[in-house]
């Protein structure tokens, strides 16, 4: 995947004393006016992250933050807000008992990128930096956390050479890829490309018998018509497949299901969803949920009736969601899948690169001991990568 186009704008005329950092109960941005700035910063932000915005990361701290752990911490400059994200203070880091600054996720969460207003992305991690700095003493933390980041943004690259340039000890310590959609064929070209010709020839003729078990057809959708059942029947249909039997389904934790209802629900009324279904008599055989948020998009949640797995029904949907390529204000599509999915990788060509990064906070003796912890984690993690 290809950077978005823009110009980095570190900005650092302005006096580092202009940043004002603040770190709140997130319930404290549940309000109208907090809403309003925290959606125009999402819509302004140099790399989309739903997962960040408030429509979706509100009922998510409702959901998993039962104990009020994390805050939200946001930074702004001349009046205007140019960075949020979710943070909370870990005890323990894989096995060790490592306390440390971490961005707030959760299963359900496919990126940790902030949201950073387009041209502030300097200025936001010398806020981000300076306040861990005072913050870590106090709090005992060895060093700042993030996951899910994705590596082929310039956000990303602004922070690794901000430390670089500043001689701050960071690492990337994990590295991985899944299935990206980027590309400007045509739907038809694109999936001529993907696929060998013998591999079409058995998706039409799965669509044809498919077709011959009553009436298929297919429906997109980017309104909330109808969204309240839409979320029902797509909890029941994932709920009666392998991840019902396994006790994994969404329907089967009600504060995933939760956070599926309310997020889905805000996101259709704001414009942010679309959804797709592939029905048979009426009844949907797959189903997929979109987040649309230009210029990207991430595939959120799919499922599909495992009892027509003959027909391939969620395979055929997804050669409908290939219709992404057709969209002006879309230019690539996040699969959220598992590096090496077994049925997105084969049809999506492209890979994303996300990693989990670990910077030096505190003064020179706890970046000094943070320096030695990651040299020990990055030689036993051999897919890490230090800076």
């Amino acid at each position: 995947m290809h950077a978005p186009s823009l110009t980095l704008m570190p900005d650092l005329s302005r006096p580092a004393a202009e940043l004002i950092t603040s770190m709140e109960p997130w319930d404290q941005w549940a309000g109208a006016q907090a809403i309003s700035l925290w959606a125009e910063l999402a819509d302004a932000a140099t790399t989309p992250n739903p997962f960040f915005e408030h429509w979706y990361l509100l009922p998510a701290l409702e959901a998993f933050d039962a104990d009020r752990a994390a805050r939200i911490l946001a930074i702004r400059t001349g009046g205007r807000l140019i960075g949020l994200m979710p943070i909370v203070m870990q005890r323990s880091y894989q096995r060790w008992p490592l306390r440390h600054l971490a961005s707030w996720q959760h299963a359900n969460a496919f990126l940790g990128t902030p949201l950073v207003r387009a041209g502030c992305e300097t200025l936001f991690w010398q806020g981000l930096l300076d306040w861990a700095d005072k913050a870590a003493p106090d709090d005992g933390a060895l060093f700042l956390h993030l996951p899910a980041m994705p590596l082929e943004q310039p956000l990303t690259q602004c922070l690794m050479d901000l430390c670089f340039e500043n001689g701050r000890p960071a690492g990337l310590v994990m590295r991985e890829q899944r299935a990206l959609l980027h590309s400007p064929l045509s739907p038809e070209a694109y999936l001529e490309r993907a696929l060998r010709g013998k591999k079409r020839k058995e998706l039409r003729r799965q669509h044809a018998r498919l077709a011959e078990q009553g009436a298929l057809a297919f429906e997109r959708r980017e309104d909330a018509q109808g969204i309240d059942a839409w979320i029902e029947t797509f909890l029941a249909l994932e709920a009666a497949g392998w991840k019902g039997r396994s006790a994994s389904a969404m329907a089967f934790a009600p504060e995933t299901a939760s956070l599926f209802r309310q997020a889905l629900i805000q996101a259709a009324a704001l414009g942010k969803l679309e959804r797709l279904s592939l029905t048979l008599d009426g009844r949907p055989v797959a189903m997929l949920a979109n987040f649309i948020t230009p210029p990207g998009s991430f595939s959120y949640k799919t499922a599909f009736d495992e009892t027509l797995a003959r027909f391939s029904p969620g395979v055929l949907l997804q050669l409908e969601n290939l219709a992404l390529l057709r969209r002006d204000d879309v230019t690539w599509c996040d699969s959220c899948a598992a590096p090496d999915h077994p049925m997105i990788d084969s049809i999506w060509t492209e890979r994303r690169p996300i990693g989990r990064l670990s910077v030096g906070i505190g003064g020179k003796i706890r970046r000094a001991i943070f320096k030695t912890t990651l040299a020990l984690e990055l030689q036993r993690n051999p897919t890490g990568i230090g800076a």
